[in-house]
């Protein structure tokens, strides 16, 4: 089952994180090049202090605990998601706007408060004459 997983994303060329059992580490953002018997060809890239370095690893498939892969992403700050005008409602993201400008509640709130200030300063004032 697994060789068959495998072989479907070495075809389909998408990045995966692959976790190695015997060494008891993921590697991160690989692509699945080749399957030949039970070995993997996997390629992946290392960033490290100034500079960034190419991997190509031969791993056994029996040393493969898990796979997983991405399968979307989300900015959480500020970004609205291009969405489809075909997409069904539920399957449509529900993001709250992060706006700065108050909501129309607040400022029908904010003016009626400025209003029976005002009106107070008024009553305030007549009352000294």
């Amino acid at each position: 089952m697994l060789h068959r997983k495998i072989y479907q994303l070495c075809c389909d060329g998408r990045e995966v994180c692959i976790f190695l059992r015997d060494q008891q580490r993921w590697i991160e953002r690989a692509r699945i090049l080749d399957i030949e018997g039970d070995l993997v060809t996997l390629r992946y890239e290392l960033d490290e202090e100034d500079e960034v370095s190419a991997w190509e690893e031969l791993v056994r498939l029996d040393s493969i605990g898990s796979i997983s892969q991405k399968i979307s992403s989300v900015s959480r700050f500020g970004f609205e998601p291009t969405v489809s005008e075909d997409c069904p409602d539920a399957e449509r993201l529900d993001i709250p706007q992060m706006d700065a400008s108050p909501s129309k509640g607040d400022e029908v709130e904010g003016a009626s408060k400025a209003e029976s200030s005002q009106s107070e300063s008024n009553t305030s004032s007549n009352t000294e004459l």
